[in-house]
């Protein structure tokens, strides 16, 4: 499969908790940071659910 990187834009105050655990599993914790994923249905799952606090490079 394809990797895809994803880089946190937005802070995560003020988010649900729900939020703040998916941007935790995908290894997000400060602004500005970058990891690195396969592009698996669970890891886009998650992408779409802090989509607003995160960009997406192929």
């Amino acid at each position: 499969m394809a990797t895809i990187k994803i880089k946190q834009v937005k802070s995560r105050i003020n988010c649900p908790k729900a939020q703040k655990r998916t941007l935790d599993a995908l290894g997000l914790r400060k602004t500005g940071r970058v990891v690195e994923h396969e592009a698996n249905p669970a890891i886009l799952g998650m992408v779409e659910k802090v989509k607003h606090l995160v960009t997406v490079e192929l």
